[in-house]
């Protein structure tokens, strides 16, 4: 179903510790790129204010989500956190490709990984780095969407991605915003257009 060799489109993907703006990033880059495309990712954790079901992420429950690895529906997925599940349908992606396609995918740093082993050279693995991990937790407490319980666990995640980054293509540092936004919008047009 996924055979990297007929694709010639490419797929970009944008991780980062949770509150270093890949959100931010990956909506920006919809704006300003038109031939890009959103992978919806799906994702058992709640709703939050402001979203909508289809839209930021596919909402599922667990049951729902452990149904569709048990019938090999994911390109990859991923326990983020307990009980929160986070993946990829494979049909998500492979029909985008299909139609020739370039996909942005807003990804956790496993996930991203995962999907480079099959898509190869057609994939463009960014990691938005924060300033540190003292302004990742400001972030965190300022978006109001977290118990501090959720966000020390956030921030030891980060603490693993922030060491697993070096597999990636890309580190850009977020400590600027209209900065990151220039950066990376010439880094994914530059990708895209390459043979």
């Amino acid at each position: 179903m996924c055979n990297s060799k007929k694709i010639a489109n490419k797929l970009i993907i944008i991780s980062a510790p949770s509150g270093s703006g890949k959100t931010t990033i990956v909506n920006f880059l919809l704006k300003e790129i038109l031939s890009l495309n959103l992978s919806v990712s799906v994702t058992t954790r709640p709703l939050r204010d402001g979203e909508k079901n289809g839209e930021e992420y596919y909402f599922l429950t667990t049951e729902e989500f452990k149904k569709k690895i048990k019938e090999n529906l994911f390109i990859e997925y991923n326990e983020v956190y307990p009980n929160h599940f986070y993946g990829t349908l494979k049909a998500e992606v492979y029909n985008k490709l299909q139609k020739g396609k370039n996909i942005i995918l807003n990804l956790d740093i496993t996930g991203g990984l995962n999907i480079k082993k099959i898509y190869k050279e057609n994939v463009l693995l960014i990691f938005l780095m924060p300033p540190s991990l003292k302004v990742l937790k400001e972030r965190l407490k300022i978006r109001k969407t977290e118990s501090s319980e959720i966000i020390k666990s956030r921030l030891c995640k980060a603490a693993n991605e922030i060491r697993l980054a070096v597999q990636y293509d890309l580190i850009i540092l977020n400590d600027n915003l209209d900065k990151l936004k220039k950066e990376s919008i010439q880094i994914v047009s530059e990708f895209i257009t390459k043979k």
